[in-house]
């Protein structure tokens, strides 16, 4: 009982990290990388539907995107969405493609950014501490019910503490990367 309570733990706690890895990916860097635009919401027929689905995103030149929707009506729809994000990047529409040239971070532009890391970083930390207390919450009603007995309650919590240490870990070596990655002139 108690080796499935922390096995659901740790799918959820990877779920977290799952999380933070995409929407770190989606942190420009400098470099062009289509995972910068490709879940980017883009309004087709009333509804948000990722860029990724309406198009093809390429990597023409190491500071260069380019975007070829697989429906030319599309276009200004994906231009007017690349303008209202939060990317900070200005399309250019030659009437088939839209090209996006990715310009270099100045300093205070990449500190802002380690800033916003270091936020997704503790909220995936909170969540993984928010995994770990509701599942202890179940050991102890457990505990509470006689279905296991007080030493094993504390042989689960400890079990649960070094997974949640392991994957707290885990996320502070993907923001040092992340940062890295962002200071990297």
């Amino acid at each position: 009982m108690i080796k499935e309570t922390i096995k659901e733990a740790e799918v959820h706690m990877k779920s977290a990290i799952q999380a933070l890895t995409d929407d770190l990916a989606a942190i420009r860097t400098g470099r062009a990388s289509p995972v910068l635009v490709e879940k980017l919401p883009v309004e087709y027929y009333g509804a948000p539907t990722p860029l990724m689905q309406l198009a093809n995103i390429s990597v023409p030149e190491p500071r260069a995107l380019l975007i070829r929707p697989f429906d030319p009506t599309t276009l200004k729809a994906i231009e007017r969405a690349i303008q209202v994000s939060e990317l900070g990047l200005t399309p250019n529409n030659d009437g088939k493609v839209i090209r996006l040239n990715i310009p270099l971070l100045t300093e205070e532009r990449r500190h802002e950014l380690v800033k916003i890391v270091h936020g997704r970083l503790e909220e995936t930390r909170v969540a993984i501490r928010n995994v770990r207390r509701d599942l202890l919450k179940d050991l102890k009603e457990f505990e509470h019910e006689k279905l296991i007995s007080k030493d094993d309650l504390e042989t689960g919590e400890e079990e649960m503490q070094k997974l949640t240490d392991r994957m707290i870990d885990q996320v502070d070596e993907i923001g040092d990367h992340k940062e890295k990655e962002i200071m990297e002139v």
